[in-house]
């Protein structure tokens, strides 16, 4: 039995683990992968996933999305995840074409054609996923439920409350929020428990695939400049946080985490908490819960499903 998906990112060092869990799962039936910017520009992240994908042997369709937020200027994070937006490695020139359908376009069609309810898994920005629920509010229905990397209950890493992938498009995020599909958000609480040490790293290394060098040096590049950025948290170092990851490893195996239901929404008038998810934890609002808000992970298990699928991928691609 396969779970249909689609996905959608900015590839992007994190978003690329994330398709690296999903590509070794044939149980995961990829429709469609979408792209947008955020950890790079738009003609990084489409290049990144058609390069990436192509890599992996993978003939699935790549998107384009829209190229900036609803209403913002377009913030990336390239200070993160370097020029090309995946540290120092250059995947080889991507046999997949780009597809003659827009990403809206595509997942419009996809949903409303499949006989059963896809999963949106999104790790990025959520410009796209809006603007999709906002132009064809008929999809709704198709959608089973949407495994969204973004937000944070409590603490930030673009500003003391806002985390990155909503501070870059709130308002998308608002459309989200406040669609009433389904959510399950795996924010900044549980994102900062699903880390790969130094010494972990040399694990993977250990592996010998090309692959698995690859992903080490995308890593090592990640935690070198998370330290000296925005991003940067303290008490968290020699740990690399596999944020994307967990939007994945929630649809594979949602017995790893736990969380609430919670109402969120999204701030998008405030002066210094523009971007943040508010989280009513304790129900003051009155109003009803729209999200589950995951704030734990069985951080060994996620590591081993990890390194078991940079080995798969490493021994298929050869």
């Amino acid at each position: 039995m396969t779970i249909p998906v689609i996905i959608d990112c900015d590839p992007g060092i994190d978003d690329v683990m994330a398709l690296t869990l999903a590509f070794a799962h044939p149980e995961l039936d990829i429709k469609l992968i979408t792209t947008e910017p955020g950890n790079q520009t738009q003609e990084k992240t489409i290049y990144n996933a058609l390069a990436f994908t192509s890599y992996m042997k993978k003939n699935i369709e790549v998107a384009k999305g829209l190229d900036k937020p609803f209403f913002r200027k377009l913030e990336i994070a390239d200070e993160v995840h370097g020029e090309n937006g995946l540290g120092d490695v250059q995947f080889p020139e991507p046999t997949l074409q780009l597809s003659n359908r827009t990403a809206v376009e595509a997942m419009k069609e996809t949903l409303l054609l499949s006989d059963e309810q896809i999963i949106l898994i999104a790790t990025g920005p959520l410009t796209n996923v809006g603007a999709l629920l906002l132009a064809h509010p008929e999809v709704k229905s198709k959608i089973k439920y949407i495994s969204y990397m973004g937000g944070a209950a409590v603490g930030g890493n673009m500003s003391p409350t806002a985390e990155f992938n909503v501070y870059v498009d709130p308002h998308a995020a608002d459309i989200v929020f406040r669609s009433g599909v389904p959510i399950v958000m795996s924010g900044l609480d549980v994102t900062h428990k699903a880390y790969v040490t130094i010494e972990e790293l040399d694990e993977i290394e250990a592996i010998g695939t090309e692959f698995a060098l690859k992903v080490a040096t995308m890593l090592r590049f990640y935690i070198h400049t998370a330290k000296q950025t925005a991003f940067h948290t303290p008490n968290f170092e020699g740990q690399i946080r596999l944020h994307d990851l967990c939007a994945v490893s929630y649809v594979l195996t949602p017995e790893l985490f736990s969380g609430d239901d919670c109402h969120v929404a999204v701030e998008l008038e405030g002066r210094l908490t523009s971007g943040t998810t508010v989280v009513d934890y304790s129900q003051r609002t009155g109003l009803p819960h729209n999200v589950k808000v995951l704030h734990t992970v069985h951080r060994e298990k996620f590591l081993e499903q990890f390194l078991n699928a940079v080995k798969i991928m490493g021994q298929q691609i050869g």
